[in-house]
């Protein structure tokens, strides 16, 4: 039989073997406990019953929480990359301005009708705006 030092090949598979499946029991515990946290249809006291569950019986916990409430979790997941897209979609056309020059000068004019602004200040302001197209 092949030994690496004083393991033998197939005990060194087995540790490989049980490093891998002791991470995915991680990934897949702290990703429960992110979707517990996530879950907006769970009160506060069935959240805390869940989380009492994985600590108590950590592997049953998790095991009977992907088999009771895993079908939905992708659900919220996706639910929630949604709506951060949309946040960062709305933070970046925030910071970046309108992108469009009819839509500045949409905006110039509402400016100029409720008087915020002069006719010089929005004939500037216009002649900018067709300068940068």
């Amino acid at each position: 039989m092949v030994t690496l030092g004083t393991w033998q090949v197939g005990e060194v598979f087995l540790s490989m073997l049980w490093f891998v499946v002791f991470f995915v029991w991680l990934w897949l515990a702290i990703t429960v406990f992110i979707d517990i946290f996530r879950s907006h249809d769970l009160s506060g006291w069935v959240k805390a019953l869940w989380v009492i569950f994985i600590v108590l019986l950590p592997y049953l916990g998790v095991l009977v929480y992907l088999i009771a409430r895993g079908g939905s979790m992708h659900e919220r997941a996706v639910k929630e990359a949604k709506q951060d897209d949309a946040a960062f979609r709305d933070y970046v056309q925030q910071v970046a301005g309108s992108s469009s020059p009819a839509s500045e000068l949409e905006r110039l004019a509402s400016l100029h009708d409720r008087g915020k602004i002069t006719d010089e200040e929005f004939a500037q302001a216009k002649a900018k705006v067709m300068a940068s197209v």
